[in-house]
């Protein structure tokens, strides 16, 4: 790596950043956007269809089931034909599943398309994510994946004031407010879908907006990433399957994604609740203050970490920072105490995600790259699926709307330890994450 001149390599990646970035990241907000948006329809959305709470609960949370099903295939498919290709017609059936949720009258119909709407969008986090391994080297990639991560906090701080208006079109064409939310939020990522088509390369070396100079000093930065990663690495999806590693990164996954989708799927109610207030555009305001702290987090930890290439400590003091918001969200009586706390979960559970996809971006490589990391989102998944019903058991079993809050904090803090625990060695370019051992 001592070859590459790294004045041309920053001026060749910020480039690549000002071109994938914030494209990749408008697929983000809209990805993200539909699959959570069904919390800012919670109360309208039950009290039109008779759903329970519990039937709710396992409606948001079955998303994940068909979501971690499909999540190895379709990475898999992604690096036989590309990235182009498959991510538009993953945005395309996704956004048409995500609109036909304003026919979800019924526990049945609601269940079923939550469902398939998982389906569907199996594989983009990942896909994307490997996608990046190919344009970023190792160095670069802990600030590229939290660029990407705005998505997030994005999709909440410009899509919870439009989540919320699209709730006050009710009767509007004899259509439910919920209706509208679900109708135009999906066309809108079907439209991003078409448009990825036409954008999106598949790799560098197909990219007509880099010169011949510029591919070959990137190329020469990639090479140099493969020559670190440790000879244990697996390369085959066979040896991924066996890889503790890969097992060990899939459980601290899992632990992250239980404290981020058990607070995001209520985090609107939350909010209406401590301002008194039905589920709308103001609400839908004040919502957005927390992923305005959560961009900033996101901007700010992945830089730091890449400027001083630790990756453990930040990435573990990052996410018990995000259980402990959450614990006190649920301890403050105060609404702007609360609210602060509520600001605290959501920075640390949205930063510390680019931070642990540089441990298997690192570590992994060739097809077991885009398996391993669709192995461990797909895992992950499962956190995902068990947080709301784990939420409203706890509250159910100890009689208290605070216990559900409690348990996802303790599950942040067990994440926390178990990132702690991960033995690091250094990269190229940085002293950034290799190998892992847990």
């Amino acid at each position: 790596m001592q070859s590459v001149n790294r004045t041309e390599l920053d001026r060749v990646i910020g480039k690549i950043t000002r071109r994938l970035i914030p494209f990749l990241l408008l697929m983000y907000v809209l990805a993200f956007l539909d699959r959570a948006n069904i919390g800012f329809a919670k109360k309208a959305f039950q009290l039109d269809t008779g759903i329970s709470d519990a039937a709710f609960a396992f409606g948001a949370g079955i998303f994940f089931a068909g979501y971690a099903l499909l999540e190895v295939p379709s990475n898999l498919i992604m690096h036989r034909v590309g990235a182009r290709v498959w991510l538009c017609r993953i945005m395309v059936t996704w956004g048409m599943i995500s609109a036909a949720m304003m026919f979800a009258h019924d526990e049945t119909t609601f269940y079923v398309l939550r469902f398939l709407l998982g389906v569907a969008e199996a594989g983009f986090f990942p896909g994307v994510i490997w996608y990046l391994t190919l344009w970023f080297p190792s160095a670069y990639r802990g600030r590229a994946l939290g660029m990407f991560y705005f998505g997030a906090p994005l999709a909440f701080i410009f899509g919870s004031p439009l989540s919320g208006l699209l709730l006050e079109f009710h009767g509007a064409a004899g259509l439910h407010g919920w209706q509208w939310m679900f109708l135009i939020e999906g066309l809108l990522a079907s439209a991003v879908g078409i448009w990825a088509l036409f954008y999106l390369d598949n790799t560098p070396a197909r990219a007509t907006w880099l010169c011949i100079d510029e591919k070959a000093v990137l190329d020469q930065a990639m090479t140099a990433d493969d020559r670190q990663r440790g000879s244990d690495a697996p390369h085959s999806m066979r040896t991924l399957l066996a890889n503790g590693r890969v097992l060990y990164l899939s459980l601290i996954y899992a632990l992250i994604q239980m404290s981020v989708y058990g607070v995001v799927f209520y985090l609107p109610s939350q909010i209406a609740a401590l301002m008194g207030q039905q589920i709308g555009f103001k609400v839908g305001l004040v919502a957005a203050i927390p992923w305005v702290c959560a961009l900033a987090a996101a901007y700010l930890i992945p830089r730091y970490s890449d400027r001083t290439g630790e990756r453990r400590v930040p990435a573990a003091l990052t996410l018990a920072a995000a259980g402990a918001g959450i614990a006190l969200s649920a301890t403050f009586a105060n609404s702007v105490l609360s609210l602060l706390a509520l600001c605290l979960a959501a920075s640390g559970f949205i930063a510390v995600q680019p931070l642990f996809w540089t441990f298997p971006t690192d570590y992994l490589r060739g097809v077991a790259a885009a398996g391993g990391l669709a192995l461990i989102n797909s895992l992950g998944a499962v956190g995902s699926f068990i947080a709301p019903n784990a939420k409203t058991w706890a509250e159910r079993t100890f009689e208290s709307s605070q216990a559900g809050l409690y348990l996802l904090a303790a599950t942040s803090l067990i994440g926390a330890l178990l990132i702690y625990l991960i033995r690091l060695k250094a990269p190229p370019l940085l002293r950034t994450t290799q190998a892992i051992h847990p």
